[in-house]
């Protein structure tokens, strides 16, 4: 997916730490991939052995927000929304990072979170 996010492209931000998990805003992205410095770093949470500057496994892209809904949406709300019934993010045991969203799913979400002012 690295390759295939570009600027501008827009992102939903989803907090999987809530309680309860939820869409909450729409962002875009700022900047293009590159290797997620924080594998490199023994003393970091998210170092990783195996990834090696020469063929880093982790990547990251900067994102931008550009607005918080009026109305999260929980993932037991988006469950029950036919347009979402094969969307990544409610697939049972889906636990990708950064998932595909469609247009139309995109659409969706971003209609039902309303756009704060």
């Amino acid at each position: 997916m690295r390759d295939q996010m570009a600027i501008g492209d827009p992102v939903l931000v989803y907090h999987s730490n809530a309680n309860p998990s939820s869409v909450v805003g729409v962002a875009h992205v700022s900047a293009t991939a590159y290797q997620d410095h924080s594998a490199f770093d023994p003393k970091d949470p998210h170092y990783d052995p195996k990834s090696k500057i020469e063929s880093p496994t982790w990547f990251m892209v900067d994102i931008q927000l550009d607005w918080i809904f009026k109305e999260s949406q929980s993932l037991e709300m988006l469950r029950g929304v036919t347009d979402l019934e094969k969307m990544e993010l409610l697939r049972k045991g889906s636990r990708l990072s950064v998932q595909p969203v469609s247009k139309s799913e995109f659409q969706t979400i971003v209609k039902r979170g309303g756009k704060n002012a």
